[in-house]
């Protein structure tokens, strides 16, 4: 049974961005590892937040330096979803491919912010990585349309890790929010990475929605998703459905979408094949947040760990598991939260009252269309309004 806090929009969103950069901070100290390598270098599982996994070498030790991951330091993952929620808050409307050239691409060039793995402040565009920096190369740099800009991009979730607040704006309408993410994202990925986008951004609508359950998220996501998306993601879930414990589903897991992956099986020695455009593949880490919601029953702090655990692009699973099950409803613990807030000096809490004024706005709006749209249809003699 999915855990229910505060049923409001507010708390919704909240729950959901900030579950989001909880299981991002978490995540970043062992991604890019195998479960076997967390376990070793551990001595168990992750059960909360860890410091980075060279130690005090971080600053120098190959190959993440110079960038301090762990001790409650949050990635590119949430800077992003920030800078989104950012051009929502100037946009206060539905988004589009063109509010991502004009919005998202200058924010990332020209206002410096304090980077947590940095520690320093810095252009956001100087910490994220190529795959995002495309969006700056071929924008504004190249003038490409901004709805084709995605094209060549190596097709990766550098788009998916930052639409949740598409889905929220969206909420308790996945269709609306697939749409928006797609257009949004066409600025950054083609093929299954913008695909993905979509699917993840409907995935946190459908969780917003009042009753939501990790079984209504993952069927909302299958009535929508298309190709090797929708093949991956019935997979895993199929899978996910065995099994009450992230541990016993780790190696199954990672079978199950091992098909779809191009990645390969060593994360950090790409395949020849990995981040090409395809029908028949999909990104690994939208199925396995799904995956692990199911198998955590919707609970933020057991799909989180879960995420983590699995390790490999484990920062973006996380993200995607703490923004699905914050967007249920379950609570982000206190410990977690307040100490990812103090270590990367954010506020965790400003997003979301700041989306959730957006998302009313937008909302009234989006009724204000629907009416007048009624009106004409009716005078064209279709049917007359619903009121």
């Amino acid at each position: 049974m999915t855990p229910k806090g505060d049923e409001t929009l507010e708390a919704r969103i909240t729950g959901a961005l900030v579950g989001a950069a909880v299981g991002d901070a978490l995540g970043g100290p062992v991604e890019g590892y195998s479960p076997d390598q967390i376990l070793q270098r551990h001595g168990g599982r992750i059960h909360g937040i860890v410091g980075p996994w060279n130690g005090d070498a971080w600053r120098t030790a190959r190959p993440l330096a110079p960038y301090h991951k762990g001790d409650g330091h949050v990635t590119d993952d949430t800077l992003m979803t920030h800078a989104l929620v950012r051009v929502y808050d100037r946009v206060r409307d539905h988004l589009d491919a063109y509010a991502i050239a004009e919005h998202l691409v200058p924010d990332l060039m020209t206002n410096p912010r304090w980077i947590p793995e940095l520690e320093a402040e810095a252009l956001p565009l100087h910490r994220v990585f190529l795959a995002e920096k495309w969006l700056v190369a071929r924008i504004h740099y190249g003038h490409v349309d901004p709805r084709e800009a995605g094209v060549g991009n190596i097709v990766n979730c550098g788009a998916a890790m930052y639409m949740a607040p598409v889905g929220l704006v969206n909420a308790a309408h996945p269709a609306a929010a697939y749409a928006e993410a797609l257009d949004v994202a066409g600025a950054h990925q083609s093929s299954y990475g913008r695909e993905a986008a979509g699917v993840f951004a409907a995935a946190v609508a459908a969780a917003a929605a009042p009753g939501a359950t990790p079984d209504s998220v993952v069927s909302a996501c299958l009535s929508l998703a298309k190709d090797g998306t929708r093949a991956a993601i019935e997979r895993t879930c199929e899978v996910a459905a065995r099994y009450g414990d992230f541990e016993s589903a780790l190696v199954p897991l990672r079978e199950a979408v091992a098909p779809y992956d191009t990645v390969g099986p060593d994360y950090r020695a790409p395949s020849l094949g990995a981040r090409r455009p395809s029908r028949l593949h999909a990104i690994e880490e939208l199925p396995v947040a799904l995956a692990m919601t199911v198998i955590a029953g919707g609970d933020l702090r057991h799909a989180v760990l879960g995420a983590v655990n699995y390790g490999r692009d484990c920062d973006s699973i996380a993200t995607m598991a703490g923004a699905l099950t914050g967007a249920l409803g379950s609570p982000v613990p206190d410990e977690w939260s307040k100490r990812v807030a103090e270590a990367s000096r954010l506020d965790l809490w400003e997003p979301g009252r700041t989306l959730t004024a957006v998302a009313r706005e937008v909302f009234e709006r989006d009724v204000r269309r629907r009416r007048a749209h009624e009106r004409a249809f009716a005078a064209l003699g279709g049917t007359g309004c619903s009121d």
